[in-house]
This record gives structure tokens, C-alpha cells and sequence, in this order.
């Protein structure tokens, strides 16, 4: 508390207006005088022998003298100020919580309109300190990869701030561990300190929380002395508390955003459906390789090789992209997956990753419509020079990650997959191939011609296969 200026306190008009009546109604000469002597309120006269103390919160502030009667004049007097005090001290209380709800709902505002995780520490920590005293200062934050604490944003003399704190390990891990803020107003004493925090002589900490999960924590420490208080602690809470809402925000931000890419990426090889049904990890949709009924398609550009022996490598690309873009634009509008590229050959998969209802009748339109698509692209080269010979096959077959450990890939393996691609390397520019399981399901929705019985190299049986008339 401040030192009580007790000639500022006597000259209130309240309190002056009720010492004189005092004095008035005196049957003997008084004085009433401050520490130093000086008279204050009276008469200055030698013969005054009486002197009482006016005394508040136990502490003495000045004298009443005289004759008779100093006794109970200063008990009044003491009883005046104490009162002047706690009006002034409830004043002060009333302005303190008038800034700190303001500051907590000035934060919420600006705290709300960052998504960016260290703009959000610096904000929080340049607030904090402005209300609570310290040489350094940090945001710290569980790293999920590492299972360490790591300082996101720091300020002050952050040479001697903790860049990485463990649960557990020190004031700070032992706080993070509990969860509950604490201050500690002289760290060296303290059992838990560890070498990287005796550099601090006072400490105050506050967790950050979501819900019953600790995201990490603030802290404000100084090298030099100072007693933090409870007030601090709460207010420090309070902030820590404002701030743990943004910092989920961030995160959910910053977690939406990677989504956003990873299923970007994604789209540019399954449709956007099935990569959502993956993000969401709902229903059967897995990756792990399993047993499935599917349906394949091969396309390959017939004489590829020969076509582009007159184009530059440069032009044979941007051809085969612009032929890529439109094929796969068709298959994704059919719900396939483009399962790989290999060359000028297009893999997609019906029924994989999830299930897909009438696999083998989408398939047969992704055939025909991308048959037609050819002979419509912008480019005269490409409509010219590029016939492609499409096979499609169905059956159970082993699809999901396979490869090592350090790659794998999305794909299907299994008697059918090498089915449709030998229908596929039989099949003229133009043509549909297709095996009788495809037309037992397709029958009664298109048109098809045998093409009898074939021997596909490969295997064992001559495999029955139908063209499909469009």
C-alpha cells in the first residue's frame, strides 16, 4: 500500500468539515498534527501535554494534542481516515476490475480475429506484460510430434528462456503437469528448480486448457526480486484462459488448412467424394489392403510411340497433359479412381476405395464417354494421332497400400487387373473390350458384339470377351 499522506487525507472536505465540528464542540484547546510536527487542524501552543496517536490499519500517521479529551479526538480522527481509506481503496478495486474486464474483452476482439498460432502468443504476452512485471516471458506449446513443450513466442531476455520444457521436469514441467497456475516468488528455494530456471528469482505461471487437455502454458518470470501476487495469479488465469480459445481456433485453423492441401492433393487422383469419405474415416472406406469386388479399366494410346517420334519432348508433354486433364475429368465424373499412370495408360478403379453401386455399368460409361471426349478436344494434333484401346474387367481382387515401408501405393492386384490389362494391349483405337462378367451385369443397358473366345497371354483359360457397340 502507498504511504498515507495524512495533510492530503484532513483536507478532503468531508473529512475537514467533520474535524472542525469536532473542535468545535471540544471543552478544551486541541491540535492535531502530522509525523513532522506541523500543526494541521487547532491551536499551536506549548502547554498541550496530551499526545494519542491517529493511528490506521496500526500504523501511526499523526498526533492529537491537549489537555483533556486528545484521547477520544483521536480515536475519532483515526476512525475518519480509516473510512476516507477503504472508500479510496474500494474506488481503486472498482477501477482495477473496470481494466481488467476491459482488457479481457479488448483481448477477446483481437484475439478472435488471428488464426495464426505465434500471433496469438505475441499477443497474449504483450498484454500480459503490461499488467504484470517481468524480464522475460514465454508462450510454450505441446509440438504432438515430439511429445515436447516447445517456446512458440517469447519476449524479454529469451536468451535465458527455455526453448523446450518436459511435463514433469522443473517448476515449469511440474505446473504443466498439474495444471494449475501458481506464482513463486523465489524459485531457488524451490525443490522442483532445475538449472535452466535458478536464473529466475520470481516466477508466475498459468496453464493453458482445453477443456481437461493442456495445450501448454504462459509465464512471466524476472531475474530480479518481486512479490507476485494473488491478484496477479487470477488476472494471469483469467488471460491464460482468454487466450486457450484462441489457440484452439488457431489450431483448428491451421489443421483445416493442412486438410485443405491434403485433399487438394488428393482430388488430383481419386474423386473429390471418396477423398472426403477418407478425411472422414467414416463407414468402410479403408487403405490397408483387403479383399474387394471391383471393377478395372485400362486405356492406352495405341502406337504412342510411333505418333510422337516427330514432337519435341516439350510438346509430347503438354499433349499428354491436356489428354490426361479430359480423361480423368471423365472418370471422376463417374466416381472411378485414377489408380496410376504409366506412360501414355490410364489405370482406373470402380468400387475402390469405397464401394460403388453398379461398378461395372459405371465403368462402361467412363469407356465410351471418354472415347467420345477424344474426338472432341481443342487440339487437332491430339484428335488426329490419338486412338485409344480401352479394356475392363471385374472381379475380387487384393486392393489397398502395398509396397515397403518407406513407399507404398494405392492399388489393386489380382488375376482381374492382369485381365483387363491384355484386353486392353488386344483392343483397336476406338475399341471397348470387355469379359463376360462385365456383360452378364451390362447386358440390358448397351449394346455389344462378341468377339468369341480368346486366348490372353497370361493365362491359362481362353477368356470369353464382348466389344461394346456405342
Amino acid at each position: 500500500m502507498a504511504p498515507i499522506n495524512l495533510r492530503r487525507l484532513l483536507q478532503r472536505k468531508d473529512v475537514s468539515s467533520a474535524i472542525q465540528q469536532l473542535l468545535k464542540v471540544a471543552e478544551y484547546p486541541l491540535s492535531i498534527r502530522d509525523l513532522q510536527n506541523e500543526v494541521m487542524f487547532g491551536v499551536d501552543r506549548l502547554d498541550l501535554l496530551y499526545k494519542h496517536p491517529i493511528e490506521v490499519n496500526g500504523e501511526s500517521v499523526g498526533w492529537v494534542m491537549g489537555i483533556q479529551g486528545a484521547e477520544a479526538i483521536a480515536t475519532l480522527v483515526s476512525h475518519l481516515i480509516t473510512q476516507e481509506l477503504e472508500k479510496r481503496l474500494l474506488a481503486q478495486e472498482t477501477l482495477d476490475r473496470y481494466k481488467e474486464i476491459t482488457l479481457l474483452y479488448n483481448l477477446s476482439e483481437r484475439m478472435g480475429a488471428k488464426l495464426d498460432l505465434p500471433a496469438v502468443a505475441d499477443l497474449l504476452l504483450d498484454e500480459a506484460h503490461k499488467f504484470i512485471q517481468g524480464s522475460s516471458g514465454a508462450m510454450v506449446l505441446l509440438n504432438p510430434a515430439t511429445g515436447v513443450y516447445e517456446s512458440i513466442a517469447t519476449f524479454g531476455e529469451t536468451e535465458i528462456v527455455p526453448l523446450q520444457i518436459q511435463a514433469g521436469v522443473g517448476v515449469i514441467g511440474s505446473i504443466l503437469l498439474s495444471g494449475i497456475g501458481e506464482i513463486i516468488n523465489d524459485i531457488a528455494a524451490d525443490s522442483r528448480c532445475i538449472a535452466q530456471e535458478a536464473c529466475f528469482s520470481s516466477l508466475i505461471c498459468a496453464p493453458l486448457k482445453s477443456q481437461e487437455e493442456v495445450l501448454g502454458l504462459i509465464y512471466i518470470a524476472s531475474q530480479s526480486a518481486i512479490n507476485y501476487t494473488a491478484a496477479d495469479l487470477k488476472l494471469f488465469n483469467a488471460l491464460a484462459s482468454q487466450a486457450s480459445y484462441a489457440i484452439e481456433n488457431a489450431l483448428l485453423h491451421k489443421n483445416k488448412l493442412k486438410e485443405e492441401r491434403i485433399k487438394s492433393n488428393l482430388e488430383r487422383y481419386v474423386p473429390s467424394q471418396v477423398v472426403q469419405a477418407i478425411l472422414d474415416s467414416q463407414g468402410d472406406v479403408s487403405l490397408a489392403p483387403t479383399r474387394k469386388d471391383i471393377t478395372i479399366l485400362f486405356s492406352d494410346i495405341r502406337n504412342f510411340t510411333t505418333q510422337c517420334e516427330e514432337l519435341s519432348p516439350e510438346e509430347i508433354v503438354r499433349y499428354l497433359n491436356e489428354y490426361f486433364t479430359q480423361m480423368v475429368e471423365v472418370i471422376f465424373s463417374h466416381q472411378g479412381t485414377v489408380n496410376k499412370f504409366v506412360g501414355d495408360m490410364i489405370v482406373a478403379l470402380f468400387g475402390a476405395p469405397s464401394p460403388l453401386v453398379d461398378s461395372e455399368k459405371r465403368a462402361i460409361e467412363t469407356a465410351i464417354e471418354m472415347q467420345k471426349r477424344l474426338r472432341t478436344l481443342p487440339t487437332q494434333w491430339i484428335r488426329d494421332n490419338f486412338n485409344t484401346g480401352i479394356g475392363i474387367s471385374s472381379g475380387r481382387v487384393v486392393v489397398g497400400n502395398i509396397g515397403s515401408p518407406r513407399h507404398m501405393d494405392y492399388t489393386a492386384i489380382g488375376d482381374e487387373v492382369n485381365t483387363a490389362s491384355r484386353l486392353q494391349s488386344i483392343a483397336k483405337g476406338g475399341q471397348i473390350l470387355i469379359t463376360r462378367s462385365i456383360y452378364e451385369k451390362t447386358k440390358a443397358d448397351f449394346q455389344f458384339q462378341s468377339c468369341g473366345s480368346i486366348k490372353v497371354k497370361g493365362k491359362k483359360y481362353e477368356v470369353e470377351v464382348f466389344e461394346v457397340v456405342y
